[in-house]
């Protein structure tokens, strides 16, 4: 169990430390980002483990990167201006 966590941890430090450096337009900063891909995946090794009864390594780490990037993607700003069409044209 300690495994688990610890890997889906570094795990998700990693994916978010890659998240911001392809994306620093788009996410917040990096103060947010990077304790949001660690604690995205320390929930889904829980809910994976627990889901799973501890199913394989594999397969909760699996699940960890899941919610990671789910939580990670909460984070993104729009690429682009909106455009807003006015309610009077």
């Amino acid at each position: 169990m300690l495994l688990e966590a610890l890997s889906a941890a570094i795990l998700g430090l990693t994916l978010a430390w890659a998240a911001a450096r392809r994306l620093p337009h788009r996410l917040p900063a990096p103060l947010l980002v990077l304790p949001t891909g660690a604690a995205g995946a320390l929930f889904g090794a829980f809910v994976t483990h627990t889901a799973l009864d501890a199913g394989g390594l594999v397969l909760v780490l699996l699940g960890s990167v899941t919610f990671s990037a789910a939580s990670l993607s909460l984070l993104l700003r729009p690429a682009g201006r909106l455009r807003r069409s006015s309610a009077t044209a």
